[in-house]
C-alpha cells in the first residue's frame, strides 16, 4: 500500500556496488537504501547516470567517515570517440560537430603524454558546480554559459589500451576533481579532431576495487534481508589507509565525551582512526605535536567503555 510507512531500521557499513547506467548515484543510493531499509545513507563521489562501475555506498554511521573518501584517487576505463563533439561532452549530448578521423596510435601516444602528470582542467557546464547559487547545469539547460576557472587536477597514469577505428579505449588514475568527459574533450581537441566520452566506467576509488566484493542491484534485490547484510564492509575500512591509535577505557572515554586526550607516545601526527579497548572503531582523530589527540569523527557510542589496556603502531 502506498500509505505504509518503510520500516527504516540503523543499518551500519559501506556496501561496494557496482552501479549500471542509467541512473543517476542519488538514485542508485535510495534503491540500496530500500533494499536494506536503512535509515541513513550516502555515497562517496557522484558517477554521471551514463556511467557504470564502483560507487561505495555507505549506511548509518558509515556516512560519518564517507568524506575522508571523497578526496581519493579515482581509477576508470573510459572509452572516447573521436571525431564527435557534443554539447555535453559525452553521448549523452546533442551531437555539435562530426568529422571522419584517422589517428595513429604514435599520434595519439604522442597526445597522451602531455596530459599526464599535473594539468589544468576547466569544469564543464554540465556540472554541479555553483555558480550564484544555482547549478552549473542548471544554467546550461537553459541556454547559458559563464566563465569558469581553470583547476589543477593530476592524471597519475594515462594509457591508451586500445584504438578501434575511430574509438580509443584509455585506462585513467587521477586526482579528485578530474572531469574524464573534458579529458576525452581536450585530447580531441589536441588531436585536431575534437571527441566526447562514449563510456566510462569506474574501476577504483581510494583502495576499494571492483573486485569480487562489488555487487549490483539485481543480485542484491536476489539475496534476503540476512544475506545482504552480509555484504556490508565495516566503517573503518574507510580510514583503512590512515595511522591507528588503540586507547585505553580511560583515553576512550575522554575522547568520546568530546576531551582531547595527551600521549607522549603518539607519534603520528595528522588524521588518524582510533579503537577503543575492546578493539572496536570508534572514529577519527586529529594528533597534533607533541601527541594532543583531539577527537574530529566519532561513531556514536552504544556501550560503556570499561576495560583497560593501551597500545599505538
Amino acid at each position: 500500500m502506498s500509505g505504509m510507512r518503510v520500516p527504516w531500521r540503523a543499518v551500519d557499513g559501506v556496501l561496494l556496488l557496482d552501479k549500471p547506467a542509467g541512473i543517476s548515484s542519488n538514485t542508485a543510493l535510495q534503491k540500496v537504501r530500500r533494499l536494506f531499509l536503512a535509515a541513513k545513507g550516502g555515497h562517496t563521489g557522484t558517477l554521471d547516470p551514463m556511467a557504470t562501475g564502483l560507487l561505495p555506498v555507505c549506511l548509518g554511521e558509515a556516512t560519518k567517515f564517507s568524506h575522508l573518501l571523497l578526496g581519493a584517487d579515482k581509477r576508470y576505463l573510459a572509452s572516447v570517440q573521436l571525431g564527435v563533439t557534443t554539447t555535453t561532452g559525452d553521448l549523452e549530448g546533442e551531437i555539435v560537430k562530426r568529422i571522419p578521423v584517422s589517428a595513429s596510435r604514435d599520434e595519439v601516444e604522442a597526445v597522451l603524454s602531455r596530459f599526464r602528470g599535473p594539468i589544468q582542467q576547466i569544469p564543464p557546464m554540465y556540472s554541479a558546480i555553483k555558480h550564484g547559487g544555482q547549478p552549473l547545469y542548471r544554467l546550461a539547460r537553459a541556454g547559458g554559459e559563464v566563465l569558469r576557472a581553470p583547476r589543477s587536477i593530476l592524471i597519475h597514469s594515462l594509457i591508451l589500451m586500445k584504438i578501434e577505428g575511430d574509438q580509443l579505449q584509455l585506462a585513467v588514475s587521477c586526482s579528485k576533481g578530474t572531469y574524464v568527459r573534458v579529458l576525452a574533450e581536450d585530447i580531441g581537441n589536441a588531436l585536431g579532431c575534437g571527441a566526447c566520452l562514449a563510456g566510462l566506467r569506474r574501476e577504483g576509488v581510494g583502495s576499494f576495487t571492483l573486485s569480487a566484493r562489488a555487487i549490483t542491484l539485481e543480485q542484491i534485490e536476489r539475496l534476503s534481508p540476512a544475506e545482504r547484510d552480509t555484504l556490508l564492509l565495516p566503517a573503518d575500512e574507510l580510514v583503512a589507509g590512515l595511522p591507528r591509535l588503540d586507547l585505553d577505557a580511560a583515553e576512550a572515554l575522554r575522547l568520546t565525551r568530546g576531551q582531547p586526550v595527551e600521549r607522549a607516545d603518539a607519534r603520528v601526527a595528522g588524521l588518524a582512526r582510533i579503537y577503543g579497548p575492546n578493539r572496536e572503531f570508534l572514529g577519527v582523530v586529529e594528533v597534533t605535536p607533541p601527541g594532543r589527540i583531539v577527537p574530529r569523527r566519532l561513531r556514536a557510542q552504544s556501550r560503556d567503555l570499561s576495560v583497560s589496556g593501551a597500545s599505538i603502531c
